[in-house]
């Protein structure tokens, strides 16, 4: 299952250099993880500051 990033995003992109596939771009306000190129890694999760990625 992809990674999708909730409403606690606050659009630092500390997420954004840590996909090691680059499936996370910014969004309208929020960043977004590209599900059919996400590899569930969790290193999004890792890195963010309020914990918006999770598991879909």
């Amino acid at each position: 299952m992809a990674y999708v990033i909730n409403s606690d995003c606050v659009s630092c992109g500390a997420c954004v250099a840590e996909c090691p596939v680059n499936a996370i771009s910014e969004g309208d306000g929020i960043y977004v993880i590209d599900p059919d190129t996400c590899v569930d890694c969790g290193a999004c999760a890792g890195v963010c500051p309020t914990g918006a990625p999770n598991p879909q």
